[in-house]
């Protein structure tokens, strides 16, 4: 008989204070385990085999290049298709198991996840560059999603006792929410954990079978939530794990007609390919596939006259440089109504030259950018943020032995110019004039995302109507654009920032489930 865990009710993972002189040096002790550890090499995980191949993806420090994370084998298409046909066998078993069962393996996992909190974070810090607050929220939001959607499953499987159909006499009518199949699984490199949790858990606890591909500057932190579900004593073959090239690997599994679903989450030009690769039926298909797609976003802050500026000023600054501006809701753009524009400015800039760059093992507030492709990009946009604006902080390279650049402040920047409306990813704000703060939600409107925004202001017949307004899934009012809760703030955007999926909200599961109704007659 199978012993289940108390169900308590959701609560998000608390954050840790490296205020507190003992957790820093936890933190510092577990980035000391990792090290230890550092070079290893890590198998593919295709059902019950590990798979060591000679082709390896290289996994470095960005912040010290010279440091070799790990090696990880790499998938190939004759691998993809082992695959895709373990992941096919052990679905017709796996979509049988109870949900109440497979969200016991979710609630072991987070269990065992926190207990070993620092030493996820401290890895994904070496990895990807995260200081120890932006490291140590990324495993928390690990942890969220695995709770959050462990619970998620239980209450769809127990929708015909909460919420039950309409009844009419003489029939018995029920719904039930099924699994789809085998999904392909593409997670991103900047919340290389959370992330790749939250899109893979989803998927599993609602009884499907996946095909794992992370993103291959990132793949060892992946590996690690791997092994952690082989520990719990997920069934081989549930989580298939096979790093590979995307234009090898991805393009393979998201055009093969056994793939019913493809979770991906990245660049708008990558979503687009795959949404377009997805769409053309194949021989042997007999679906139509699912596409769940967050993609990008050039988010931005308002601030209107009557707005606290400090507050603003902190929040722009928070949420531009936060892992060096490497997140999809990014705030890289400011709008600043006339009135108060030189005081916001110059708030910001004084905020922005007070970071100071380094090692992320040192806890300094901007770290590297990801790799190397990522920093000539970045710098390059900064050459054109110097014909678009006036340069007020930062502009090129910074000191160390990795991909650092200077935290970076352009103003006076046309709501048309590049850097105002091209996604960079990277530490570099945009700042704009309005001349009233109609003009400035026309502003932020003015541009192909939809991701996150937030509007400064006091005045409450003017927070309702940006509330109304402006056109993003995440609005958050005199607040940062960053930092959403699982639970708290579903997240997803419009226009070509995504198919909106709404991400640890209550309809996420909806996407990796299929509604069958059956109807019997009594």
């Amino acid at each position: 008989m199978t012993t289940f865990t108390k169900v308590s009710p959701y609560a998000n993972e608390p954050f840790t204070d490296f205020n507190l002189e003992e957790n820093k040096k936890a933190m510092q002790a577990a980035i000391s385990k990792v090290k230890e550890e550092l070079g290893s090499e890590y198998p593919l995980y295709i059902g019950t085999e590990k798979v060591t191949t000679e082709a390896k993806i290289t996994s470095i420090n960005p912040g010290n290049v010279d440091e070799i994370i790990g090696y990880v084998s790499k998938a190939d298409q004759a691998l993809a298709e082992k695959a895709m046909n373990v992941a096919l066998d052990t679905f017709e078993s796996w979509k049988k198991v109870p949900a109440r069962e497979r969200a016991e393996y979710l609630f072991k996992a987070a269990a065992l996840m926190r207990a070993r909190k620092h030493e996820f974070s401290a890895l994904m810090l070496l990895e990807s560059g995260k200081n120890y607050v932006e490291a140590d929220v990324d495993t928390a939001e690990a942890i969220d999603f695995i709770e959050f959607y462990a619970r998620e499953m239980i209450r769809l499987s127990e929708i015909n006792e909460t919420q039950p159909l309409v009844k009419i006499p003489g029939e018995n009518n029920k719904l039930t929410y099924i699994p789809l199949g085998v999904g392909v699984i593409i997670p991103p490199w900047n919340f290389p954990l959370a992330i790749c949790v939250g899109m893979t858990m989803a998927a599993v606890v609602s009884g499907n079978t996946v095909l794992l591909k992370p993103a291959s500057t990132t793949p060892v932190i992946a590996h690690k939530f791997v092994a952690l579900m082989e520990e719990v004593g997920l069934p081989a073959g549930v989580i298939n794990f096979i790093p590979g090239s995307g234009a090898e690997v991805g393009d393979y599994l998201t055009t093969h007609p056994k793939t019913r679903f493809i979770s991906f989450t990245g660049s708008k030009e990558v979503g687009l390919r795959i949404n377009k690769l997805a769409a053309d039926t194949v021989p042997g298909q007999i679906w139509i596939k699912r596409v769940v797609a967050e993609m990008g976003g050039k988010d931005g802050i308002v601030v209107d006259e009557t707005a606290d500026l400090n507050a603003a000023a902190a929040a722009i600054v928070a949420s531009a440089f936060g892992f060096q501006g490497q997140k999809c809701s990014a705030g890289s753009r400011a709008i600043i109504v006339e009135s108060v524009y030189d005081e916001v400015v110059e708030k910001v800039v004084a905020l922005t030259n007070q970071l100071q760059s380094g090692l992320p093992e040192l806890n300094y507030a901007a770290g590297p950018v990801i790799d190397k492709t990522s920093y000539e990009r970045i710098l390059d946009y900064i050459e054109v943020g110097k014909s678009e604006g006036t340069l007020l902080a930062g502009g090129g390279k910074a000191e160390g032995n990795g991909y650092y650049i200077q935290p970076t402040v352009f103003g006076d920047v046309s709501g048309k110019a590049r850097i105002m409306q091209e996604e960079i990813f990277g530490p570099v704000l945009a700042i704009a004039k309005a001349k009233d703060w109609k003009e400035a939600i026309a502003m932020y409107n003015d541009t192909e995302f939809g991701l996150t925004g937030s509007y400064f202001s006091t005045n409450e017949e003017r927070i309702s109507e940006a509330l109304d307004t402006v056109h993003c899934g995440n609005l958050y009012i005199n607040r940062k654009c960053t930092g959403a809760l699982v639970g708290v703030h579903p997240f997803g955007g419009f226009n070509m920032s995504g198919t909106d999926s709404k991400a640890g909200g209550y309809d996420y599961l909806l996407l990796f489930t299929q509604a069958k109704l059956t109807s019997r007659k009594v």
